[in-house]
């Protein structure tokens, strides 16, 4: 067993793509769109699908937000150079709402994004 996919309600589709492809530079996988259902989809990622898990980016039509609630925690993205990501993600219009630095009490570097939807994404620091 493995891990496929997550999924996200999203408020505004090609915002989503356009975040997750442009600021935080994944690739468009797949897209469906069901317009008699009252959804599309996108799935987007870094690489393949049947090579890790993706994210499904969902819009239901006619909805443009949604509560996030007080459960939900991150998505988690390893990155060789959380600093750098950072600067490029800032720099790319993204939203970063913790720099770059040690984890508190440890020294793995993390940073915390947030996409257009207040999805927060942690950058894991790998290498270094």
């Amino acid at each position: 067993m493995r891990i496929l996919h997550t999924m996200l309600r999203v408020g505004d589709l090609q915002r989503s793509i356009n975040f997750y492809t442009e600021v935080m530079g994944m690739k468009v996988i797949r897209t469906t769109d069901r317009a008699d259902q009252g959804y599309s989809l996108a799935f987007v990622g870094y690489g393949t699908e049947q090579d890790g898990a993706v994210l499904e980016l969902t819009y239901n039509h006619g909805v443009s937000s949604y509560e996030l609630g007080n459960a939900y925690g991150h998505i988690a993205i390893a990155v060789d150079d959380a600093y750098a990501q950072c600067e490029r993600i800032t720099q790319a219009g993204g939203k970063v709402t913790r720099p770059a630095g040690p984890v508190k009490g440890g020294s793995t570097v993390i940073a915390f994004v947030e996409d257009p939807d207040g999805y927060k994404i942690e950058l894991i620091q790998t290498t270094r």
